[in-house]
């Protein structure tokens, strides 16, 4: 299942894809259900799960005529106010830690144990939206395709073999990254968090329609010129383990989002230099997951 957010006559709402053209809105179906109010998708996750939807769709003939036309929206990131910091796993994929250390931008091409940092997503934009940067800020502006995990409840310390009972579902992440204030800095923190550099969409696909461990493609495209080609098989630290190692002593909770790590191919470490120029397109994609496409305008 596919769950979205979405604006419709200048309100924001969210709703579930029936098929390739339709949606329908879970806010009204809710409240007709009796059950507590969830304004906006993450607090649905925070106070359902897949279960609750499964039983509305069972029972989809009533509310046809409630479906509205996908084309009729404009999608917006599923979650556009994380309620906190979205979680990132750096250095994730050992071709692209080989190629950030061939540019002496690390001084160990393959980690041991995660390497974790934080983004922030005040808020986070959604498919279609434009990734409008300040140009004083970015001169070397970069993408990086990435599998995003949401988490479904609340849990701490736990066991790999428990995982998967703690994912809501996945979503396409693409970390906008400046590469001048990461040089910088000396840190990852600011150059990640720009506003408008974190892009999430289409939409969240519900956890029953994929096994762990993932093995999903993954690509991201400049102008229809593919960068990045990988696959999440090979994640130097799964899923699994991603969220059992960052849940020890540290509660993740329902509607937390975890950037998982990008493949090789990013712009920084091309020759010459790929990274963004103001009306560039990018493309993110994910099997099974979906697309994420977005124009670059610097400001």
């Amino acid at each position: 299942m596919k769950y979205l957010t979405y604006e419709i006559n200048s309100e924001m709402s969210y709703g579930v894809l029936v098929d390739e053209n339709n949606i329908l809105p879970l806010k009204p179906i809710i409240q007709e259900f009796g059950l507590n109010n969830a304004p906006d998708l993450l607090s649905f996750i925070r106070q359902y799960n897949i279960q609750t939807v499964n039983d509305i769709l069972e029972a989809l003939p009533r509310y046809a005529e409630q479906m509205i036309p996908l084309n009729s929206v404009k999608l917006l990131s599923p979650i556009p106010y994380p309620r906190r910091n979205i979680f990132c796993v750096g250095k994730n994929y050992a071709e692209h830690a080989a190629e950030i250390a061939n540019i002496g931008a690390s001084n160990s091409s393959i980690p041991k144990e995660p390497i974790y940092f934080s983004k922030v997503a005040d808020p986070a934009i959604g498919d279609g939206s434009l990734i409008s940067i300040r140009s004083e800020f970015a001169s070397l502006l970069d993408y990086e395709a990435e599998l995003v995990i949401v988490i479904g409840k609340d849990g701490k310390d736990i066991a790999e073999e428990e995982a998967d009972n703690y994912i809501f579902g996945y979503a396409i992440g693409n970390d906008i990254s400046a590469r001048d204030i990461q040089n910088k800095k000396l840190q990852w923190f600011k150059g990640k968090s720009l506003d408008n550099a974190a892009v999430i969409g289409p939409w969240i696909v519900s956890k029953d329609e994929f096994t762990l461990p993932l093995e999903l493609n993954i690509s991201s495209k400049v102008n229809g010129e593919i960068r990045q080609q990988s696959n999440t098989k090979n994640l130097i630290f799964n899923i699994a383990h991603i969220i059992s190692d960052l849940s020890q002593g540290l509660t993740l909770r329902a509607g937390d989002l975890i950037m998982t790590g990008t493949p090789a191919g990013v712009g920084i470490a091309m020759d010459p230099l790929g990274v963004l120029k103001s009306g560039d397109v990018v493309e993110c994609k994910i099997a099974g997951i979906g697309t994420l496409i977005n124009e670059v305008k610097f400001i």
